[in-house]
C-alpha cells in the first residue's frame, strides 16, 4: 500500500466530476449488445484535462454493485472517498478524479449486497499494471509514434496464403538474459535489436509471442491472463511493448500474438466474482469452472462480456499493430463437454455438445479482425476434428485464417521417437496426413507444448547416439518444410536445445560452441532461406495442386518422394527423404522433366554436421520411365537426410 501523504502537503485532496464521460448512447447500446469493438477508447481509465484540470476518468462495468469507488496514489488509497456513479441502465461506473496523474497506481472498490461483499479489483480494461506480485493498475495512455507505415502497408497488399509463413514461436522471459545476471528479464527494448538481427539471420518471416497480456502467475507462461488489454509490465511499460513490435515490423519481421478467450484465472483482484456475482464467467461450475487449468470460462453468451472480448482481439491488432492472433485452446471452447464427465456438463438448447456461444464468438471475432485489420491473420489452435476451422463465416466456417496441425504434429514426433529399423512398420504416420492435408489451412507446429513437462527437448526425443540425433533432427526439420503447410518452430529449436524448456532460465546458447548445433543453426537459416525464395514450396502450400507423391509406398526402404509444385506449371522441387541411416546408391526417383535437377538442399552436407554423402550438386535425368513418370534420377540418398531438387532445364 502506498505510503500517506506528508502532513504539510498542500495539494488540494482530489474530487470526482460526475458530467464528465467519454461515452456516448451509441457506445452504451454497442456495449450492452455485444457489439462495440473499441472499448479500449472508452472504459479503463483516461487522463485528460477538463475545463483546465488535469486529472483522470475512470470507467469500469459493474452492473451488480450497489457502490463502486476508484482508490489510489492520488488519494492515498483511502477506500470509500472517491465514489463512481452509475451512467444509466448500463452497467457501467463512471467519474473524472481531479489530480489523478498518469504513472499513478489505482484499484476499484466494490461494494455489492450480497452478504456484503466487499473487493478490490484491479481494472479490466487496464492498458498498464503493476509488476507482478502487485496488482494494482496504473494510469496510463496509448501515446506513441509509430515507424513501421511501411510494413503495415506491404500487409495490406500482401497474400499470406500463398506466401511463406515461418514463425518463431517464442517466450519472452527465457528466450535470453543477461550471462551477468541470469535472474534479470531482458526489456522490450532490450530485446527489440536482438531479436530482430536473429530473426532475420535465421530467415523466419514472423515471431509469435507465447501471451504478452499481463499475467500474475509467471509459470502460466501467460495463459492465465488478468489483463486483456495490457502487456506485462515485468518487461516494461505500454510503449516499450509498442517499439518491439515497431522495430521488428521495420526489420521486415512480422508479429503473432498468443490470445486466450477461453479461460481466465481465480486471482482476487481478476475479473472472477467482479461485481459480487458471476459477472464474466458462467455461475454454474458445470459451464464456467474450466477442470483442466483450474480457472474460469467466460460466459459467451452475456452481450458485454461478447463486446470485451472481441474488443480485446482487436485492441492487439490495431493499438499494438500485431500481424496475427493464435488463439488458445479453441478446442475447449468449442465443446460444452470438453475434459468433462457425463454429468458433468450442461448440453446445449439442441441437446448437443456444441457450445453455440463460443461458436459465434469466434467466427464474429474472425469476421470483425478481418474486416477491420486488413492482412492480419488468425490462427487457431484446435486440436480435434472440427470441420472448417479455417474456412470463411460465409461458408460455415468459425472464419480463422490458419488452424495447427496437431495431427500431424503427434504422428510426426511418435514416427520419429522410434529407431529406424522399426520405421518400416509405422510408414502410414507419414503419409496419413495427405489424406486431409487440404481440408484446412495448416499450420504444422513443433511448439512449447512438445518440449516441457518431462517430454525431453525434440533433440533428446530422437533416437540413436548422438550423430544419429542431429542427422534425424535435421531430417524432421527438411520432412516439415518439404511438406505443404506453414511452418512453426519453438524458440531452441534450431540450435538443438539438450534440455527441455524451461521457463526460469536463458536458451543454452553456449551450445552454439559446439560444430554439431552450429550446424543445425546453419540447416534452419538455409530451409528458410529456400523456402522463402522458392515458390514451389509456399505458393500453392494451402492447395492440392501444389503437391504431388512421386512415392509413398516404399515402406521397406523406408523413404518418401513427391513433388512440391508451384503457379507456374514449370518451377517444381523434388523432395527425397531416408529415414533410416543406410546410404542408398541409385535409389531411383521417378521425374516430370528431363533435364538437370540441382541438388538446393542436403541435410547432410558437411557444413549441418552431416557426412557429406550427396549428388555432387545436382543430377541429370535417364530416359526410362518411373513412378509413372517420363524419366528417372538416379539419386545417393545420404543417411537420415532429406534432399531438395529443383529442375534447372
Amino acid at each position: 500500500m502506498p505510503a500517506k501523504k506528508d502532513a504539510g502537503d498542500s495539494r488540494p485532496a482530489p474530487r470526482v466530476r460526475h458530467d464528465v464521460s467519454l461515452l456516448s448512447e451509441d457506445d452504451l447500446y454497442l456495449f450492452n449488445e455485444g457489439s462495440h469493438l473499441n472499448l479500449y477508447d472508452k472504459l479503463g481509465c483516461h487522463p485528460m484535462t477538463v475545463e483546465g484540470v488535469q486529472g483522470t476518468y475512470f470507467a469500469v462495468w459493474a452492473p451488480n454493485a450497489d457502490r463502486v469507488f476508484v482508490m489510489g496514489d492520488f488519494n492515498n488509497y483511502q477506500p470509500e472517498d472517491l465514489g463512481l456513479s452509475q451512467r444509466g441502465l448500463s452497467g457501467i461506473w463512471e467519474g473524472f478524479v481531479a489530480g489523478a496523474a498518469k504513472g499513478q497506481t489505482y484499484k476499484y472498490r466494490i461494494h455489492s449486497g450480497i452478504m456484503g461483499y466487499r473487493v478490490e479489483k484491479s481494472d479490466p480494461l487496464a492498458v498498464h499494471h503493476e509488476t507482478p506480485p502487485k496488482t494494482a493498475s496504473v494510469i496510463w495512455d496509448l501515446d506513441y509514434a509509430w515507424g513501421d507505415q511501411d510494413w503495415l502497408e506491404k500487409r495490406r497488399e500482401s497474400n499470406l496464403m500463398e506466401g511463406p509463413l515461418s514463425v518463431y514461436e517464442m517466450h519472452l522471459g527465457s528466450w535470453m538474459r543477461d550471462p551477468a545476471q541470469p535472474e534479470r528479464f531482458l526489456s522490450y527494448r532490450e530485446l527489440a535489436p536482438r531479436l530482430a538481427e536473429y530473426l532475420n539471420k535465421m530467415g523466419f518471416t514472423h515471431v509469435e509471442f507465447m501471451p504478452v497480456m499481463e499475467h500474475p502467475f509467471y509459470a502460466s507462461w501467460g495463459y492465465q491472463v488478468t489483463g486483456y488489454f495490457a502487456p506485462t509490465s515485468r518487461y516494461g511499460a505500454p510503449q516499450d511493448f509498442m517499439y518491439l513490435v515497431d522495430h521488428l515490423h521495420q526489420a521486415g519481421v512480422g508479429v503473432i500474438l498468443d490470445w486466450v478467450p477461453s479461460h481466465f484465472p481465480e486471482d482476487l483482484h481478476g475479473l472472477d466474482y467482479f461485481d459480487g456475482t458471476h459477472l464474466y464467467e458462467h455461475a454454474d461450475l458445470r459451464q464456467g469452472f474450466h477442470p483442466d487449468w483450474k480457472s474460469k470460462i467466460f460466459n459467451y453468451g452475456r452481450h458485454e462480456v461478447q463486446s470485451f472480448l472481441l474488443s480485446s482481439a482487436l485492441f492487439w491488432l490495431k493499438a499494438m499493430h500485431a500481424d496475427g492472433l493464435r488463439v488458445d485452446a479453441v478446442a475447449s471452447m468449442l465443446y460444452l463437454d470438453y475434459s468433462r464427465q457425463e454429468g458433468e456438463w450442461i448440453p446445449n438448447e439442441f441437446g448437443g455438445r456444441e457450445n453455440l456461444e463460443a461458436i459465434s464468438l469466434l467466427r464474429r471475432m474472425n469476421a470483425e479482425v478481418y474486416a477491420h485489420c486488413p492482412g492480419a491473420q488468425t490462427i487457431a489452435e484446435e486440436s480435434t476434428d472440427w470441420p472448417m476451422v479455417s474456412r470463411p463465416t460465409y461458408l460455415g466456417g468459425l472464419g480463422f485464417g490458419f488452424k495447427w496441425d496437431m495431427g500431424w504434429m503427434h504422428d510426426t514426433l511418435h514416427y520419429f521417437t522410434r529407431e529406424p529399423i522399426h520405421r518400416k512398420y509405422h510408414h502410414n504416420q507419414l503419409t496419413f496426413r495427405m489424406l486431409y492435408a487440404f481440408h484446412e489451412n495448416f499450420v504444422l507446429p513443433l511448439s512449447h507444448d512438445e518440449v516441457v513437462h518431462g517430454k525431453g527437448s525434440l533433440l533428446g526425443k530422437m533416437p540413436g547416439d548422438d550423430w544419429q540425433k542431429f542427422a534425424n533432427l535435421r531430417l524432421l526439420y527438411g520432412y516439415m518444410f518439404g511438406q505443404p503447410a506453414k511452418k512453426l518452430l519453438f524458440m531452441g529449436a534450431e540450435i538443438g536445445q539438450w534440455r527441455e524448456w524451461s521457463h526460469d532460465r536463458s536458451l543454452d546458447w553456449h551450445l552454439l560452441d559446439f560444430e554439431s548445433h552450429q550446424g543445425l543453426q546453419r540447416w534452419v537459416a538455409d530451409l528458410n532461406r529456400v523456402y522463402r525464395a522458392e515458390p514451389a514450396l509456399h505458393e500453392l502450400d494451402l492447395s492440392p495442386a501444389g503437391f504431388e507423391w512421386i512415392d509413398c509406398h516404399d515402406s521397406d526402404a523406408s523413404v518418401l518422394s513427391f513433388a512440391r509444385k508451384a503457379k507456374d506449371p514449370h518451377d517444381m522441387m523434388l523432395v527425397v527423404v531416408n529415414f533410416t541411416p543406410v546410404v542408398r546408391y541409385n535409389y531411383r526417383v521417378g521425374a516430370p522433366f528431363a533435364g538437370y535437377w540441382e541438388e538446393m538442399l542436403n541435410s547432410d552436407a558437411a557444413e549441418y554436421g552431416g557426412s557429406g554423402v550427396g549428388n555432387a550438386g545436382g543430377l541429370t535425368t535417364k530416359p526410362r520411365a518411373h513412378h509413372g513418370r517420363p524419366h528417372t534420377l538416379e539419386v545417393t540418398l545420404p543417411p537420415l537426410a532429406a534432399l531438395f531438387f529443383k529442375h534447372r532445364g
